[in-house]
C-alpha cells in the first residue's frame, strides 16, 4: 500500500452552493495546509461560547485537486481517500459525487475512489469537503473547525489487506505473536495468496519471517490467522518503548503494508494494580484534549513530541486522550516514547451534557452537541476508534464514555434526595434535587451494555472502562457491573469501601485533581492502578468568564512550559534527583522587602535538604498535606540556595533577583532524529536581563518571517486575549513560544522594544 498525504488544499469560509461540483471556479480561494482549524485564524469574540474558547465557528468548504497521472496506478489497483478526523459535519464529493456524510468531529473515515476515478474527463481529480460548525456551544472544551486532522490517499493491489484488517497480540507465556488478517481479492479470478510476514525490531537487528497461505474466491474476503513464536521477544513497556515493524507481502502481485507494533501482554488485577509483561507498573497518567493553544486542533507531530517529552521528564508514563480519539501522530509518539493509553470515545451519549457558554456553571446552559448523532452513529463511531487504534502497544483500555453519570446533567434517579457532583457549589438549588421529568440514569446501563459487546467484538483483547462521576449510585444501577476497569473521577474517598464492596473490580482514578492526598490514595493502595490527573497541559475553552479562554488546569501552559506544579509533580513521580524553589504563592520570584518574612517552599525527592541564603542555614519542615517542604526566611539581597544530596549526586536550585529585560534569548527546540517529521520549527524565546537570568518584566515580541510561513506565537497566559493570528505577543513571565513552518532558507527575525533584534537563520534549523 502507498499512502500519501493532500497537504494543499483551497479553502473559503462561507457557505457556497454550488462548491461540491467539478467544475466550480476555486481560484479566489485562499490556499491552506491540512491539517488547518479555521477558528483559532479569528479573533477572541465575547458573544461566542466560554466553552469552546470564545472562538468562532461557521460554515467552511475545502477544495483539493489531485492529478490522477501522477499517482501513477496501474490496471487493478484501488485507490481509498482518507479522513482521520474533520471537526465536524462533514460532506464529501468526488468530482461532483456525493460520497457521504459524516457528524462526528474525532472519527475516522474514508472512501473507496476506484469507481469514481474510472469516471475522471480529465486529469483533475476533486475532492470537495463541506464543513458546518455552526454550533458555537457544541462542546465543554474547545475543538477547533475544519480538516483538523490529516487527509491521506492509499493506493492498493487488487489482492490487499482489508482497511484495519491486520491485528497483532502477544502472548508472553509462550513468547507467540498472533497476527490475524483480512484477505480481499478485488480482482476477476480466484486465487491462492501466499501471506510473507517480516517482523523487523527497530530498536536491534533481528528479523523473523513466517508465511501462511489461504484461498480467496473473486469479490470475496477471507480471514487467516498466523501463529509464530518470537525468539528472544524484545518487549514493549513505558520504560522500554521497543517497536517492530511487521511487513506483509501478498502474492503472487498482491499488496505490501506495513504496521509498526509493539509485543507486551497487560492485565489489570483488582487485588494488585495494573501489570506490563508480569511487572507492576503504577500508573502516573495525565489526561490531555487536542488544542495546542495558538496552533488549534491541526496540531503538527512535533509539537506534540516537544509536549510529550516534557511530561516524561516529570515522570508521567500514561495519557488519557480526553473526551474523544485524538489524531493519529499522538498515538504513535506514545507508541515511541513509551506512554500507556486509555483511548476515549464519548463525553456524552443520546442527551447532550449542559454547554457553558456564559462562563463555567453560569445558567442557563446550551445543549448542542453530538448527542444528537449518538443514536445513529455510536456504532461506527466507536468501531472506528477501536480499528483505527488497536495496533498501538500503548492503548491499554477503551474507554466508553465520560462522566455520562453526571448528576442531573442530564440523568437523574429517584434513589437520592440530592445529587453532588465535583463542582456543583455554585449551581442554583433546583439543579441539585431529583427531577423525575429528566432522563432516567438506569437507561444508562442499556446503553453502556451495548457498547461493551461493540468494543469487544473490535477487540476482545484489552479491557473496557468507563469514566464514573457518581460511582455512588452507578455502582448501584448496574452501570459498572459489565466494565473490566472501573474509572472514578475526583472519588479517592471510595476506594476503601468500594474495594471491599466489589473485590474482583479493577480500580483506576481516571480522572484526579493534583492534591498530594490524591496521589497518597495511588501510592499507598495497590489495588488502585494509577492515576489521570485533570490535567497535563492546559487548554482551550471550558473557560470560567471572559477574557479567560482556557483551562489553566494543567502542568505545562498552552505554551508547552513548565509551571511550579510540574516540578511538584516531579517530586513525587520522577527517580530522577531533583529540587525546586519558589515562595508564597508558589511564586519564582525573590525580591522582597529587606528583613520581611517569606514563605519558602521547597519540592525535593532528595535524601538531604540544605536551603541557605547568604551564610545562614534555615530548617525544613516537611508539610504532609501539601507534599513539599517549608521555611521561613526573612528577605536579604543575597540569592536564596537549595542543595540536595543523595549517595550518588547532588543536585541545586536557587533564586536571586531579576533585573529589567536586556536581552532575547531565542533558542530552536531539537526534535529527536526520527521522532516525527520535521515540519514545524519552535523557538523557545526567553527574555533575559543582564546577568543572564530570566527578566523581571514582560516586552511584547514582534516575529517576522521570511523563506518560510509564521504560524503563531504562544505565551501561554491564558487571560491574553490577543488575537492568535497577530504577528506580536506579549511575553508571559518572561517566555513565549514561537511556531515557523519553514526549511533551510528560512529566517526568522524577533524584536522587542529596547532590546536588541535576534535573528535566526538555516545554521539554528540544523
Amino acid at each position: 500500500m502507498r499512502t500519501s498525504p493532500i497537504r494543499q488544499w483551497s479553502f473559503l469560509l462561507a457557505d457556497e452552493p454550488d462548491a461540491w461540483a467539478k467544475g466550480f471556479d476555486d481560484s479566489a480561494w485562499r490556499p491552506v495546509v491540512v491539517p488547518h482549524d479555521w477558528s483559532v485564524e479569528h479573533d477572541f469574540d465575547p458573544s461566542c461560547s466560554s466553552g469552546t474558547g470564545y472562538l468562532p465557528g461557521g460554515v467552511g468548504w475545502y477544495r483539493g485537486h489531485l492529478s490522477p497521472a501522477a499517482l501513477g496506478l496501474t490496471p487493478g489497483q484501488r485507490l481509498r481517500l482518507v479522513f482521520h478526523g474533520v471537526y465536524k459535519n462533514a460532506d464529501v464529493w468526488v468530482n461532483g459525487y456525493h460520497l457521504g456524510s459524516r457528524p462526528s468531529g474525532w472519527a475516522r473515515f474514508s472512501f473507496d475512489l476506484t469507481e469514481i476515478l474510472g469516471y475522471a474527463p480529465d486529469d483533475d481529480l476533486v475532492v470537495a469537503v463541506r464543513v458546518d460548525r455552526t454550533e458555537v456551544s457544541d462542546s465543554r472544551w474547545y475543538n477547533g473547525s475544519g480538516l483538523t486532522r490529516p487527509v491521506d490517499l492509499e493506493v492498493t493491489e487488487a489482492v490487499h489487506l482489508a482497511e484495519h484488517g491486520t491485528t497483532v497480540a502477544f502472548q508472553k507465556a509462550e513468547a507467540t505473536v498472533r497476527v490475524r488478517q483480512t484477505v480481499v481479492n478485488d480482482s476477476g479470478e480466484d486465487t491462492t495468496v501466499t501471506i510473507d510476514h517480516e517482523l523487523r525490531s527497530l530498536t536491534s537487528d533481528r528479523v523473523q519471517r513466517f508465511t501462511s497461505e489461504v484461498s480467496v474466491p473473486a469479490g470475496a474476503t477471507r480471514e487467516v490467522e498466523t501463529a509464530e513464536r518470537v525468539d528472544e521477544p524484545e518487549l514493549w513497556s513505558a520504560e522500554h518503548p521497543h517497536l517492530y515493524r511487521l511487513t506483509t507481502v501478498l502474492g503472487p502481485g498482491g499488496d505490501t503494508s506495513e504496521l509498526v507494533v509493539g509485543l507486551r501482554s497487560i492485565r489489570f488485577d483488582p487485588e494488585h494494580g495494573f501489570f506490563v509483561n508480569d511487572e507492576p507498573q503504577t500508573l502516573k497518567g495525565v489526561c490531555l484534549h487536542e488544542d495546542a493553544g495558538v496552533l488549534g486542533t491541526a496540531v503538527p507531530a512535533a509539537v506534540w513530541a516537544r509536549r510529550l517529552l516534557a511530561l516524561k521528564a516529570m515522570g508521567a508514563n500514561a495519557v488519557r486522550m480526553a473526551h474523544n480519539p485524538h489524531s493519529p501522530e499522538l498515538y504513535s509518539l506514545c507508541d515511541t516514547l513509551g506512554f500507556y493509553v486509555i483511548d476515549e470515545a464519548f463525553d456524552e451519549w443520546e442527551n447532550p451534557k449542559n454547554k457553558w457558554w456564559q462562563g463555567h456553571n453560569v445558567y442557563p446552559p446550551r445543549h448542542e452537541g453530538p448527542a444528537t448523532s449518538f443514536p445513529a452513529w455510536h456504532a461506527a463511531d466507536l468501531t472506528a476508534m477501536v480499528e483505527a487504534h488497536r495496533h498501538h502497544p500503548s492503548v491499554i483500555a477503551w474507554s466508553i464514555g465520560n462522566e455520562v453519570d453526571y448528576p442531573n446533567d442530564p440523568y437523574a434517579s429517584p434513589l437520592f434526595a440530592e445529587m453532588t457532583g465535583n463542582n456543583d457549589a455554585s449551581k442554583p438549588a433546583a439543579e441539585r434535587v431529583y427531577d423525575p421529568a429528566r432522563p432516567d440514569m438506569r437507561r444508562l446501563t442499556t446503553i453502556a451494555a451495548r457498547l461493551i459487546d461493540l468494543v469487544r467484538a473490535a477487540d476482545p483483547t484489552r479491557p473496557v472502562t468507563l469514566a464514573a462521576a457518581f460511582p455512588e449510585l452507578s455502582s448501584v444501577t448496574g452501570l459498572l457491573e459489565g466494565l473490566d476497569l472501573v474509572g472514578y473521577n475526583y472519588k479517592e474517598q471510595l476506594y476503601e469501601d468500594d474495594h471491599a464492596r466489589f473485590p474482583g473490580q479493577p480500580l483506576v482514578g481516571s480522572e484526579t485533581g493534583h492534591s498530594y492526598e490524591a496521589w497518597r490514595h495511588v501510592a499507598e493502595k495497590d489495588y488502585v492502578a494509577g492515576q489521570f490527573l485533570w490535567t497535563g497541559i492546559d487548554y482551550l475553552g471550558e473557560a470560567r468568564g471572559w477574557p479567560v479562554h482556557g483551562s489553566p488546569a494543567g502542568l505545562l501552559t498552552t505554551a508547552g512550559f513548565d509551571k511550579p506544579a510540574y516540578h511538584l509533580r516531579r517530586s513525587w513521580w520522577s527517580a530522577e534527583p531533583m529540587v525546586y524553589l519558589v515562595t508564597g504563592a508558589l511564586s519564582r520570584r525573590w525580591d522582597h522587602e529587606p528583613g520581611e518574612e517569606v514563605e519558602v517552599i521547597c519540592f525535593a525527592n532528595t535524601e538531604e535538604l540544605v536551603l541557605t541564603c547568604g551564610d545562614e542555614e534555615f530548617p525544613l519542615t516537611f508539610d504532609d498535606t501539601a507534599g513539599w517542604w517549608r521555611a521561613t526566611v526573612p528577605y536579604r539581597e543575597e540569592p536564596l540556595t537549595l542543595v540536595g544530596r543523595t549517595r550518588e549526586v547532588s543536585v541545586f536550585d536557587a533564586l536571586g533577583s531579576r533585573g529589567k529585560a536586556a536581552s532575547i534569548d531565542a533558542q530552536m527546540w531539537n526534535l529527536p532524529a526520527g521522532l516525527a517529521p520535521a515540519d514545524v520549527i519552535q523557538v523557545e524565546v526567553t527574555l533575559r536581563d543582564g546577568d543572564g537570568n530570566l527578566a523581571a518584566d514582560d516586552r511584547l515580541v514582534t516575529a517576522e518571517v521570511s523563506g518560510g510561513v509564521l504560524l503563531g506565537l504562544d505565551n501561554g497566559d491564558l487571560a491574553d486575549p490577543t488575537p492568535y493570528s497577530q504577528p506580536s505577543r506579549c511575553t508571559h513571565d518572561g517566555r513565549l513560544i514561537v511556531y515557523v513552518r519553514g526549511d533551510s532558507s528560512t529566517v526568522l527575525t524577533l524584536s522587542a522594544p529596547g532590546v536588541a533584534d535576534v535573528r535566526l537563520d538555516h545554521s539554528e534549523w540544523r
